[in-house]
């Protein structure tokens, strides 16, 4: 039951963030609602106990996301579309944040409950591997092979495009 209105609450934050997107004209707030939507994809991850793919997905995109913004800023200008409203009206603002508040305790408490049975099992003698040491395992033992050459061929990578960097930029001539 919890888990079933946990993903409608994700869904509509989601949908509403990436409605915001596709819909506004100022980069800045596209920016800003693509990585909260991010964020809140990842809260699906974590409804799936599937933690590191939550982390990861924070991480990576949420991380690309705050580059594209800083080269928004930098290269549009686009931070003098941005209009503060000094008068705005408080009230609304109150309600807004009281809401929050209200639906962060309400949606966490089971998260609190959950956490508080599962400290006290971990106390006991008997501890499951969670999912992150399940897939450190199972990374570094059956697919190390494959996991080495990954990082090898980014290695090389890596010094190749600092290599056809350093041939590209012009020589001073002194």
């Amino acid at each position: 039951m919890f888990e079933t209105l946990a993903f409608y609450f994700f869904a509509a934050l989601t949908l509403g963030m990436a409605f915001v997107v596709v819909t506004t004209t100022n980069i800045l707030y596209a920016m800003t609602s693509l990585a909260t939507a991010m964020v809140f994809v990842s809260a699906f991850f974590f409804l799936l106990d599937a933690e590191f793919l939550g982390v990861v997905q924070i991480l990576v995109y949420v991380g690309a996301v705050v580059v594209m913004y800083a080269f928004g800023m930098m290269f549009l200008n686009a931070s003098q579309e941005v209009q503060e409203r000094a008068h705005a009206p408080k009230i609304p603002a109150l309600l807004v944040m009281v809401l929050a508040v209200v639906l962060v305790a309400l949606l966490g408490a089971p998260f609190i409950a959950q956490y508080a049975y599962t400290l006290q099992e971990s106390l006991s003698p008997s501890v499951d591997i969670s999912n992150t040491k399940l897939i450190g395992y199972v990374l570094f033992s059956k697919y190390l092979v494959a996991f080495e050459v990954g990082a090898f061929m980014l290695l090389v990578a890596l010094v190749g495009a600092i290599a056809s960097a350093l041939k590209k930029s012009p020589k001073k001539e002194s």
